[in-house]
């Protein structure tokens, strides 16, 4: 079976991937899995300089999922080349940094940086983050500053570049389309819905920042529509993640038009969960004939 992804230049041995800021640097996750054996690690959201993140609650459960609120709380860009980068090359595995600066300018430093930076194949621009006040979700739901800011990205990575989308907007095919029109190598869909939790004693939000990002098994069929739409509508390779646990989502998302998906939430609920994936992947694979993954995507339509 050939279970190879292209995007851009990029191949990915398998189309399963741990979701950016829900496996950290990959070190983390290494406890737990040969991070080898999975298609790619999309590393916590960076900044130039450290972030320490959102002051008070950062995350709580919810019915079939979780609010988080932690405001790309990262090491910075310094750390991650000299001591977080290594550790995931040296592991065997395909490091893809998640860009997430606070302005236009910082996210073009960052990926003009990390673009000439040896062993970095691919960059995923986060323009969909709800959890912070300055840049963060606006990228993601204003066309005009989303087609300035990949406009001057696009200009200055020399690797693949995917661009995650937010789904907090009306239509988000055409900011997929926009993003194709530029130059974009891939789409990640989708990020974090906005959600709310009010703390009933204190009479108040329970998070500082009062909005928060919902994901988890929840948003699945929300974020499995949106990868349904885009497909129809960009030729480029789409990434497909939200709510996925178990071989069948992985499927119904390739269905839709995934050519690779992103394990989120489901991390924090078994940190072994991508690896298993894999293996239930080739499985299913095998017990319904499919001699290659190219044939799962886009199969729905």
């Amino acid at each position: 079976m050939n279970t190879n992804i292209k995007i851009g230049n990029l191949t990915l041995k398998n189309p399963i991937t741990a979701a950016s800021g829900t496996a950290g640097y990959g070190e983390e996750l290494s406890r737990f899995i040969d991070i080898s054996k999975i298609g790619a690690i999309f590393t916590k959201g960076l900044s130039l300089e450290p972030r320490r993140g959102n002051e008070g609650n950062r995350i709580i459960e919810t019915p079939s999922g979780v609010l988080n609120s932690i405001g790309l709380e990262n090491v910075g860009l310094k750390v991650f080349i000299e001591e977080k980068l290594p550790f995931i090359i040296k592991s065997g595995a395909t490091a893809i940094p998640n860009i997430a600066g606070h302005s236009i300018d910082e996210n073009i430093e960052l990926c003009r940086i990390l673009s000439q930076t040896d062993n970095i194949e691919a960059l995923e621009l986060n323009v969909s983050c709800p959890n912070v006040k300055q840049g963060g979700m606006t990228f993601g739901t204003d066309l005009n500053i989303f087609t300035e800011l990949v406009e001057k990205v696009r200009d200055v990575t020399k690797c693949c570049l995917i661009v995650k989308l937010s789904p907090n907007v009306t239509d988000i095919t055409q900011f997929a389309v926009r993003a194709e029109e530029i130059g974009a190598d891939a789409i990640s869909a989708v990020n974090t819905l906005l959600g709310m939790k009010i703390d009933i004693k204190k009479r108040k939000p329970y998070f500082k920042n009062k909005v928060a990002g919902l994901s988890g098994p929840a948003i699945m069929p929300v974020a499995l529509r949106i990868v349904y739409q885009i497909y129809d509508k960009v030729k480029i390779p789409v990434i497909g993640m939200g709510g996925i646990n178990r071989v069948e989502d992985v499927v119904e998302f390739m269905m839709a038009g995934a050519s690779a998906v992103s394990i989120g939430t489901a991390n924090m609920v078994d940190p072994a969960i991508s690896e298993k994936l894999v293996t239930d992947l080739e499985q299913y694979m095998q017990r319904e004939s499919f001699a290659s993954i190219d044939e799962l995507i886009g199969a729905a339509h």
